[in-house]
């Protein structure tokens, strides 16, 4: 199965149960895991993929990014989510910001659930940018291929 095709499944899924995912929790197992595992990791092995992942900062402490995902064991994707049907525009993602530039990562993701926002350091160098580089929606994606 090609990734298009995990994609739509994914979001297939997503507008059957939307009526079911009412929390934050719900989205990351229903939307969010499939999600990585799609893109080829293995959201249940935690050394790939590690859940509540902290990176102390400054005085900010016990502060959490909801996954960290490994390449070649080192982080390279940080990842935050909000509950499904979030307006991710209003949302602050200050702990991606603070994470980022005290991780090796090199990609940055914040998403709803269907919403998929992916940022980097493409303005300055280990500073992640305030505009994602790259925008999706699953729904909007596939919408044409559910009618």
């Amino acid at each position: 199965m090609d990734l298009s095709e995990k994609l739509y499944g994914i979001a297939r899924r997503g507008e059957e149960q939307v009526e079911h995912i009412k929390n934050e929790e719900a989205t990351k197992t229903a939307l969010v895991l499939p999600f990585i595992n799609s893109l080829g990791y293995d959201p249940f092995d935690t050394r790939e993929v590690v859940p509540e992942f902290t990176a102390d900062v400054g005085t900010k402490k016990g502060e959490k990014v909801d996954y960290a995902i490994r390449a070649d064991g080192n982080i390279s994707i940080l990842m935050e989510c909000k509950p499904l049907g979030t307006n991710l525009a209003n949302v602050q993602y200050n702990q991606l910001y603070r994470y980022f530039s005290c991780t090796d990562a090199k990609f940055a993701i914040l998403t709803n659930g269907f919403e998929y926002c992916f940022y980097s350091d493409l303005d300055s160098e280990n500073k992640l940018d305030t505009r994602p580089f790259f925008t999706f929606d699953l729904v909007w994606c596939f919408q044409s291929s559910y009618n």
